[in-house]
């Protein structure tokens, strides 16, 4: 057992785990980059291990409702073969009966298989939730990197972004006492003289009308 399992299996102990693969919120967990190989092999033999206790349930019920239906055939044919023997009748009871041992047989066999597959279910989901909680702890960790990273990233935006807002309020406060100077010399004629692109005047109208 792993270091992070010795972590798990205690967290584990005591809770009651639903079918991992019969759970939409698992599946919403993760998408298909994030799912490991070994969460997919152990939801592919849950899976299977499900399908193969619903299959037994369902044979078992149908040969229960064969083994009934050929039972209540063989009162009447008993009864008639007691007040007219005929060796037709005589197989035709002979081949329910058999039929009806080999509904017992069959059903005999799935009963064993059907009282071994909840345990094996049982530690198949709690395998895939230890590999699930291991994805998860994995893409925890990973998304917690990024997410430091990121927020370096922004911290160093945020003081750049700083540093550039007061470097261009500087350059259009510059710019508009160059103007106002050049403004005071040539006139209007300022803006065809210097090839501006814009006027100062409009970055502080407040300054302009004074």
């Amino acid at each position: 057992m792993g270091r992070k399992e010795e972590v798990y299996v205690p967290a584990l102990t005591d809770k009651k785990i639903p079918i991992l693969t019969l759970d939409n919120k698992w599946h919403r967990l993760f998408n298909t980059a994030d799912t490991t190989l070994a969460i997919l092999k152990l939801e592919d033999r849950l899976n299977e291990l499900l399908k193969r206790q619903g299959k037994y349930n369902t044979e078992s019920k149908e040969i229960r409702q064969l083994k009934k239906k050929l039972m209540e055939e063989i009162v009447p044919m008993v009864d008639e073969l007691g007040q007219n023997p005929n060796a037709s009748l005589e197989k035709k009871i002979e081949d329910n009966k058999r039929l009806i041992n080999e509904c017992n047989d069959k059903l005999d066999a799935y009963k064993d298989e059907l009282m071994d597959l909840p345990r094996e279910i049982e530690q198949a989901n709690y395998d895939l939730m230890l590999a699930t909680m291991d994805a998860c702890y994995e893409k925890l960790k990973e998304n917690t990197i990024e997410i430091d990273e990121i927020g370096e990233w922004i911290t160093r935006i945020r003081i750049e972004l700083k540093k550039k807002i007061i470097r261009k309020q500087e350059k259009e406060q510059q710019n508009y006492d160059l103007y106002s100077y050049m403004h005071a010399i040539f006139g209007a004629d300022v803006i065809d003289v210097f090839d501006m692109k814009y006027n100062p005047e409009k970055k502080h109208p407040q300054k302009s009308g004074k």
